[in-house]
């Protein structure tokens, strides 16, 4: 199968959930010997209009990221490129619209991958993006709510997680450097303040924490724990790569879920899936819940006392260090989804 994925940012460039989000899909349908090809922002250096990371073909559509020169010079590209389906992330919504204008021409389909609203992205452009899609995709039941506010049909719209390796959870050693962790960007969305408050309810109790992730909030947060007494029993581990949190996680009891803003919480999940007990405090802007509904292994709060009374609780549980019941966020059982809503849709297109 030829997939064109379409980013103005690409992840090399400015990352974030969403970038992270396809430069995984891609890599991992690379490795799957499918042929990808990615049209993005040139992120190179040298006179290339293309280049190959990972078995991607990144294609520099543009030089620099002007979101009107992307979309008045991407059909083009894709056109020359005789993919079979394309695959755009939502934002800007203008190169959803330019993706489409070609996939009208090439008669094939295209998959929205829908993350988030990022600023500048009027409610009209994003009601002409998912208009005529012939398929959204979303990475929680949050998104979807969010995307159907646009006019699109919840049954044109699917639920595709991210996911995690397995794998790596069953085969990791143990680390019991931590009984709490937290784990995100640490950046205005990160709410650590409310981990850091629970735990200083817990002053007279013996836990260890980590915090494992680096962001613009790191040294606020740092503050924050010095403020509260609790430093030195707060260890900031900044940003790991999953070889060397799992441990961490695998040893820890219970992982704390504080965010304000998350379209899909994958160091929950991660955790979730290393045994850990998951304490979410409820936001209205997070998916979080989601992970945690209807588990045993899991609470919702509101508040940071109800999340250190929590944390107590947690205590009730046996410590684990993996839990079977998410071996369905594996890499390849995810990957296996898109695999098959590609297919469904190269079909039914194939059918007019």
């Amino acid at each position: 199968m030829r997939v064109a994925f379409v980013s103005l940012y690409p992840d090399q460039r400015r990352s974030d959930g969403a970038t992270r989000r396809a430069r995984r899909v891609a890599e991992r349908l690379a490795a799957r010997d499918h042929d990808v090809v990615f049209f993005c922002t040139q992120w190179w250096d040298g006179p290339l209009d293309r280049f190959e990371q990972n078995g991607v073909e990144y294609v520099g559509v543009t030089e620099t990221p002007s979101a009107r020169g992307f979309a008045s010079k991407l059909p083009f590209a894709l056109r020359r490129a005789g993919p079979d389906v394309v695959h755009v992330t939502n934002s800007p919504p203008s190169q959803v619209v330019a993706a489409k204008t070609a996939a009208r021409v090439l008669r094939v389909p295209v998959i929205v991958d829908w993350w988030e609203r990022r600023d500048g992205d009027t409610t009209r452009m994003c009601r002409r993006a998912v208009s005529g899609a012939s398929r959204v995709l979303a990475p929680s039941r949050l998104v979807k709510t969010d995307v159907r506010e646009y006019g699109v049909a919840a049954d044109a719209i699917d639920v595709v997680p991210e996911s995690i390796d397995f794998d790596l959870v069953r085969d990791a050693g143990v680390d019991h450097r931590a009984d709490v962790v937290y784990a995100r960007r640490l950046d205005e969305h990160a709410n650590v303040e409310s981990f850091l408050l629970a735990l200083a309810e817990l002053r007279d109790r013996d836990w260890r924490a980590a915090i494992v992730g680096d962001g613009p909030e790191r040294e606020a947060a740092m503050e924050t724990a010095a403020e509260l007494r609790i430093d030195d029993r707060v260890a900031f581990l900044g940003a790991l790569d999953p070889a060397e949190f799992v441990p961490i996680f695998k040893g820890a009891h219970v992982f704390a879920q504080t965010a304000t803003v998350e379209p899909f919480p994958r160091g929950l999940l991660w955790a979730l899936a290393c045994g850990c007990v998951g304490i979410v405090e409820y936001q209205a802007r997070s998916s979080a819940h989601e992970l945690v509904e209807n588990r045993e292994r899991g609470a919702r709060v509101t508040s940071p006392q109800e999340l250190a009374d929590e944390v107590v609780a947690a205590a009730g549980h046996e410590r684990e260090t993996i839990n079977e019941t998410f071996i369905e966020y594996d890499h390849g059982a995810v990957l296996d989804s898109y695999e098959r809503i590609y297919e469904a849709e190269i079909d039914e297109y194939g059918l007019f």
